[in-house]
């Protein structure tokens, strides 16, 4: 799994017409934009996250190839839709089992979530596109090749894509501490988990979406889990209690 490096503004630009996906693009930062200004119109347009840089950041990923102060970064797999998601389980004629990551921005725990979300029988993965880890070579490689079988969505806006499932008919359950005991909630049904970012956890309009706050019971000094920890146990809980079904 290789994440593609484009350089230059015209690749660059043709790359963001093409509708392929791409993770993010790095700008020369520099007083006025002009000459870079019908890219960044094509990346608002199309709601690819950019970001101004130093020239010898992008010297960095280029290898001394002429980047004309432009380069992207395309993704190692193209991004499904949350609708895919869903019709996947129809398809498999099973109620949805979504995981949604709210700014999960480490590598190592997405693709360690990929990787558990895959054994769990998850249908699918829904990321923001900013500040979250993209599908880059470290989720693939953590991820022990489920990024080649878990379909995962990247989208604009996480609580209207949440509003948009409950509509769907799925329980949206999101896992902070405080919340109801998971080995006492009923995860049976279409369901939603969102497990938040890994210093700050859920936000607050996330949360306010959520249907449900669920969360693991610590009995030691230790008030929280690693993410992709906390996710993986939340996952295998849902799978115990469809299994009873």
């Amino acid at each position: 799994m290789e994440e593609n490096i484009v350089c230059g503004r015209n690749a660059v630009t043709e790359l963001i017409k093409s509708g392929n996906p791409v993770n993010k693009v790095l700008i020369k930062n520099e007083k006025g934009q002009g000459r870079n200004s019908d890219i960044l119109h094509l990346l608002k347009a199309r709601g690819i996250p950019y970001q101004f840089v130093e020239n010898t950041v992008l010297d960095k990923y280029t290898a001394g190839e002429k980047h004309q102060g432009v380069v992207a970064f395309a993704a190692a797999k193209e991004y499904a839709e949350p609708s895919d998601i869903l019709e996947i389980a129809r398809q498999r004629g099973e109620d949805p089992f979504i995981l949604v990551l709210d700014e999960i921005e480490d590598p190592h725990n997405l693709g360690a979530l990929l990787r558990t979300a895959d054994a769990a029988g998850v249908h699918g993965v829904i990321i923001p596109k900013r500040r979250s880890a993209a599908l880059t070579p470290a989720v693939g490689r953590t991820s022990a090749g489920a990024v080649e079988y878990v379909p995962v969505a990247r989208v604009s806006n996480l609580v209207q894509t949440l509003k948009y499932l409950k509509e769907e008919g799925c329980w949206v359950s999101g896992a902070e501490a405080g919340g109801k005991d998971i080995y006492q909630a009923e995860l049976k049904g279409p369901r939603v988990v969102v497990i938040g970012g890994e210093d700050k956890g859920l936000g607050r309009l996330i949360r306010e979406t959520c249907d449900e706050i669920i969360s693991l019971p610590m009995y030691g000094r230790i008030s929280s889990l690693n993410a992709s920890v906390a996710g993986s146990i939340i996952m295998y809980e849902v799978r115990r209690q469809r299994n009873q079904t």
